[in-house]
């Protein structure tokens, strides 16, 4: 199996453990941040396509896949590819700076709730920690 092929897997099953980790996070604290990972109001675009659940979901994986593959290739220059921790340090900064497109949009979170942040944020280090883990395993 091609290792692009196996970096559109580990994305999808990272996905899904982001997925995952905000209903946890949803079912447990009742927090909203998981709301996010399918929100596309601020994105001019896609906002005419917002209103259809699959949509959202189809966005989401999408963008964890694209994540994936495009991440591992910038490593590869550097060496870091098959480390884990670049994973969980771009996917947790990046998902903490771009918490903040909240502001556009009427959906929750709020984008002053520091605990819907720091659950969006979290969960995304372990999103992170997944994609590493699975391209150091597999790759």
């Amino acid at each position: 199996m091609t290792i692009f092929l196996k970096l559109i897997i580990i994305g999808f099953i990272s996905g899904m453990i982001l997925a995952a980790s905000g209903k946890i996070i949803r079912l447990t604290t009742g927090n909203k941040a998981e709301i996010l990972l399918y929100n596309m109001d601020y994105m001019p675009v896609l906002k005419k396509w917002s209103d259809k659940w699959i949509t959202g979901i189809i966005f989401h994986y999408m963008t964890c896949i694209v994540s994936a593959v495009v991440l591992f290739y910038m490593l590869v220059p550097f060496g870091w590819e098959t480390n884990i921790w670049p994973y969980v340090l771009v996917y947790t900064a990046g998902s903490g700076v771009l918490y903040f497109l909240s502001l556009f949009t009427d959906k929750p979170p709020a984008s002053d709730s520091f605990s819907s942040w720091f659950y969006w944020t979290f969960s995304h280090a372990i999103f992170g920690f997944a994609v590493g883990s699975l391209i150091k395993w597999w790759i």
